[in-house]
């Protein structure tokens, strides 16, 4: 086994490590990384030659990490955490007014809706050369784009949020239907038996941000005949636009309804059958719980977001 010492690996080698194992692929590595696949190849190999192990082998169209690289994943966190944790409780407080911080947010076009208009205008007022950048959302990287610093902050509902996440509650949303103004059967639409036999347009829960809307989707299907689905669709803002130009009725959520009903004059109505309720929130990773920009940040959207209610890990 040649002989090897830390002086033939850096930190930044590390954080790409920890990227790689956690997606098992180099092309999402590269894609979350914001590098080329060829440069990351380059990366691993001389991470390879370190350890002396392969780390990744493929298997069939998959790649599939070693012992070794399993092994490693536990204390590589803990080691790129504490790394992390240096100086920080000298660290200076966040000045928005003077700075240049790019804020990236993973948000579903619910979030898109919902939150970045009111942010976008404080961002602009608190500080002249801050930025924001909306992330789209995947549940397939949603941990890893938050601990790589790919995303800030996720912003919404999200069924499967890993548990190891912070957390904190913002407000809670529900669900109505809507029609367009002019729809024959808009005053008896209120009622469930003519609910159920209009039209309707499903919204399906997708991993694009809208596993949390499952449920709803259940319960609007069982409630109603397979022959009433005029259309299938993953979006809530192309289901409110087909209801707008079609006798379909689309039931969405309240904060996408009434952001939209008077673009599209669409009537809003209360869904005649038991629907769940939404609890949306804001999440991110501990790795950048105690970075002053990071607090600002999250301190901003509770602010201008939240309601009064339970936090689990805030601040």
């Amino acid at each position: 086994m040649p002989e090897r010492n830390m002086d033939d690996i850096q930190l930044r080698d590390l954080r790409v490590l920890e990227i790689i194992l956690a997606q098992a692929s180099l092309t999402r590595a590269a894609a979350l990384l914001d590098t080329t696949q060829p440069t990351l190849s380059k990366s691993l190999a001389r991470l390879r030659a370190h350890f002396d192990d392969p780390l990744l082998v493929r298997d069939g169209q998959r790649m599939r990490l070693t012992p070794r690289a399993t092994a490693l994943q536990a204390p590589l966190r803990e080691l790129l955490r504490d790394a992390d944790n240096l100086g920080r409780p000298g660290a200076a407080a966040f000045d928005p007014t003077s700075s240049a911080r790019m804020f990236r947010l993973l948000l579903s076009d619910v979030g898109m809706i919902r939150f970045l208009p009111p942010l976008t205008a404080y961002l602009a007022s608190a500080g002249p050369r801050l930025w924001l950048r909306a992330v789209p959302l995947d549940s397939h990287d949603f941990e890893s784009r938050l601990a790589s610093g790919g995303a800030d902050l996720a912003l919404g509902t999200y069924a499967k949020a890993p548990r190891n996440l912070r957390r904190q509650y913002l407000y809670s949303d529900g669900y109505v239907s809507v029609v367009r103004q002019d729809h024959p059967q808009r005053q008896r639409l209120g009622r469930r038996d003519p609910f159920c036999a209009a039209q309707h347009i499903v919204v399906t829960a997708s991993d694009t941000g809208h596993t949390a809307h499952q449920l709803a989707q259940e319960t609007i299907e069982a409630a109603i005949a397979p022959d009433r689905v005029l259309l299938r669709l993953p979006s809530f803002i192309a289901a409110a636009l087909v209801a707008a130009e079609t006798d379909g009725v689309a039931t969405l959520p309240a904060v996408v309804a009434h952001s939209m009903a008077g673009h599209l004059r669409l009537a809003i109505f209360k869904t005649p059958i038991a629907m769940p309720s939404i609890s949306v929130a804001q999440y991110w990773h501990e790795r950048y719980h105690n970075d002053p920009a990071h607090r600002w940040l999250r301190q901003t959207c509770f602010r201008l977001l939240g309601r009064s209610g339970r936090t689990n890990g805030a601040n």
